[in-house]
């Protein structure tokens, strides 16, 4: 399958024309799949998904992630959540919210002992102002790195923790955590390489987190802290930034592998944003085969057009 890319200037991303609610097949699944690890993240623009076709569109990347916080996840689509700032009428997030303000680099789920491969993110409900996805290309970073620190951290593992980025969450928050009191609190700390190699492409990616660190093994905590921030500091400085400015029906797609992410600031009480995510678990070394688990069919769901 052919699909029309055009890369966007800067290095990192690519747009995909592409009707994703027409796309099925094991055919597409590897062009998709191609494109994401060359690119790293897609643009999908212009899909009119219900909640079926997305869950469709994510198994084409894999399989999807249904261990989810059950308070946020849409009924009768597990591996689907939805992330918003709107509330209801009780005052209650009705979405994944962690502030107006909140900024938080991460990769998805590094809280969990197995890496989510891609995220899906899909736009419901798109702000005005504000509320921007921001992209950091981790594998670019980790290349340009000093040969010596690039081995350094080679040989460094670090504690991944949904407690420590629950609390983190809430000092920066005045108190408000979409973690604290969510059904994932209650796993257990997940060890991961600083820079683990990528399953399908080799390459080796920076995997950080502004929150959810909550120490680098063999280092004390002073100088893992210190080496953490220097490697996000470079990680996220403008040559290896993206950012993408959400319009209503835009589907982005991100190798959860190979980059990094934040939200940004948006008023909520002025800019509604609301997004429906999907991820999907680390795939097999090798994509489209026997052992692949790449399906010749979407599954069958329940249709709930939004």
């Amino acid at each position: 399958m052919n699909l029309a890319i055009s890369p966007l200037s800067g290095g990192l991303g690519a747009r995909v024309e592409l009707d994703l609610a027409r796309t099925t097949g094991p055919a597409a699944a590897r062009a998709l799949t191609k494109a994401l690890h060359r690119h790293r993240v897609l643009i999908l623009p212009g899909q009119h998904l219900n909640h079926a076709d997305l869950l469709a569109a994510a198994c084409l990347f894999g399989a999807v992630d249904t261990a989810t916080d059950r308070r946020y996840t849409v009924p009768g689509f597990p591996g689907l959540t939805v992330v918003s700032n709107i509330h209801d009428q009780d005052g209650t997030p009705i979405g994944i919210y962690d502030g107006d303000e909140e900024e938080e680099w991460h990769a998805d789920n590094s809280f969990k002992p197995e890496l989510t491969a891609a995220t899906l993110l899909y736009s419901v409900i798109t702000p005005g102002e504000g509320g921007e996805t921001r992209f950091a290309d981790a594998t670019r970073a980790y290349a340009d790195l000093p040969a010596a620190l690039r081995a350094r951290v080679d040989t460094l593992n670090a504690i991944h923790c949904v407690q420590h980025l629950a609390a983190r969450q809430a000092d920066a928050t005045d108190g408000r955590s979409s973690t604290q009191a969510g059904t994932l609190t209650q796993l257990p700390e997940a060890t991961h390489p600083m820079a683990p190699v990528h399953p399908a492409t080799g390459a080796r990616a920076l995997l950080l987190g502004s929150m959810v660190i909550s120490r680098v093994e063999g280092l004390s905590e002073t100088d893992g802290r210190t080496l953490l921030a220097d490697l996000l500091a470079h990680t996220t400085s403008p040559e290896y930034l993206y950012t993408h400015r959400w319009k209503q029906g835009d589907l982005v797609v991100w190798d959860n592998l190979a980059v990094l992410h934040t939200a940004s600031p948006c008023d909520s009480s002025r800019n509604p944003r609301l997004l429906v995510r999907a991820a999907v678990r680390q795939p097999p070394r090798r994509l489209g085969t026997s052992d692949g688990g790449i399906p010749t069919a979407p599954p069958t769901y329940v249709s709930n057009r939004h």
